[in-house]
């Protein structure tokens, strides 16, 4: 009888290729080159390929591929960047650090994605009202693992002259039906930006992150950026920082990549049992919106989040019951307390403070078996009402 579901169990995931992982690592041992070298090169040679890219430059974290983006396209002091305030920190904190300005636009409520709509209200507000502000990129997240409505974006981007930096640090193979065609995240934009924080869909064993890019020049700059500006060695015509990417990271996740299409059929169909099973409670789960495009990954899932009444009851109460669940996020970012001088105030979003109110995320992660996930609808029925 099941009386306990964890958020996530990396332990089983690491079971099954335990082998692998660890003839891997002791390749890194053995070489003794534990900083960039062929198991990075590889690794990047291998995630350009399947994101669709010219190139990938592994980065130390997400966090990080944002800020050298940002930097490698010459982001600075007083520059505007178009975001969503409903997403993780590090990507309004990398504009923030280099001294851009932030500039928000509400989420649709059905994908928790950046509203076109909202942003080109925006961008024509400011232009009208902030003239000594001046736009310079944008940041859509692909959040929870489907990608944001890119062609929209895209045009949005054209009409105003912006680059365009993809936060696909939860959507790692999430495709988007493009009207050129089947695109994955990251490839879209100037660039894309990857997270392998070990909670996420490919995730390491420690912290990570790779920039995708096809601009040459673009990914030249980002490989001096990461690395204190250096080409050659020790001579700096950029100040960059220290950005790169472990070699025992990259052997992990080169053996991750290889199992990666399969966790995400694992995960989406433990996310369509969950939406047969909530179907016609009040429960209300999230739209996969690309799944009649004909396109595998249009939801890869790295959270399943649900909207219900009453949350933090909810909440309490799937605890009690030791299941593993977490709020995504809690405070949206125009209204965290480092922010404040941007003004903004409660009701500027409020789709973006809606689901910060109303959502929480169940346990998706691919070794969930049906027992368990039965256990977590009855349970959250049951707190629902």
């Amino acid at each position: 009888m099941i009386t306990s579901v964890p958020m996530l169990d990396l332990k089983v995931q690491y079971a099954g290729i335990r082998d692998e992982v660890r003839a891997a690592i002791d390749d890194v041992c053995a070489a003794q080159q534990f900083v960039m070298g062929p198991k990075v090169a590889t690794f990047e040679s291998q995630v350009a390929a399947y994101c669709g890219t010219t190139d990938a430059i592994g980065v130390s974290s997400g966090s990080d591929a944002l800020l050298v983006s940002l930097m490698a396209l010459g982001v600075g002091p007083g520059d505007a960047v178009l975001t969503t305030p409903y997403t993780f920190f590090a990507t309004v904190g990398s504009i923030v650090r280099l001294g851009a300005v932030p500039v928000f636009a509400d989420i649709d409520p059905e994908t928790f994605n950046i509203d076109p709509a909202s942003a080109r209200e925006v961008l024509q507000s400011m232009s009208k009202n902030q003239p000594g502000l001046t736009a310079k990129a944008m940041i859509p997240v692909h959040l929870y693992g489907q990608s944001g409505d890119m062609d929209a974006l895209l045009d949005l981007a054209g009409d105003y002259d912006l680059a365009v930096i993809e936060d696909a640090c939860q959507a790692t193979g999430a495709e988007y039906p493009s009207r050129n065609g089947t695109a994955r995240v990251g490839s879209m934009g100037d660039t894309g930006c990857f997270s392998f924080f070990p909670s996420k869909n490919l995730g390491g064993f420690g912290d990570g992150g790779i920039v995708t890019t096809s601009n040459p020049e673009l990914a030249e700059r980002i490989r001096q950026l990461r690395s204190h500006g250096m080409n050659p060695k020790y001579y700096h015509k950029l100040v960059g920082g220290n950005f790169r990417l472990d070699a025992i990271q990259a052997a992990v996740l080169g053996v991750k990549l290889r199992y990666l299409e399969g966790w995400h059929a694992q995960r989406r169909d433990n996310a369509n049992w969950y939406r047969r099973r909530f179907e016609g409670t009040p429960v209300q789960v999230p739209k996969a919106i690309y799944a009649d495009a004909n396109i595998v990954n249009g939801h890869i899932h790295n959270q399943f989040v649900v909207r219900v009444p009453d949350r933090d009851r909810v909440k309490q109460a799937l605890v009690d019951a030791d299941i593993g669940c977490e709020i995504y996020y809690r405070v949206p970012l125009h209204l965290q307390d480092c922010f404040a001088e941007l003004g903004y105030s409660v009701g500027d979003f409020p789709e973006s403070e809606r689901a910060a109110a109303e959502t929480i995320a169940l346990p998706i992660y691919p070794e969930l078996t049906e027992a368990m996930q039965e256990y977590v609808a009855n349970t959250l029925i049951s707190a629902v009402g």
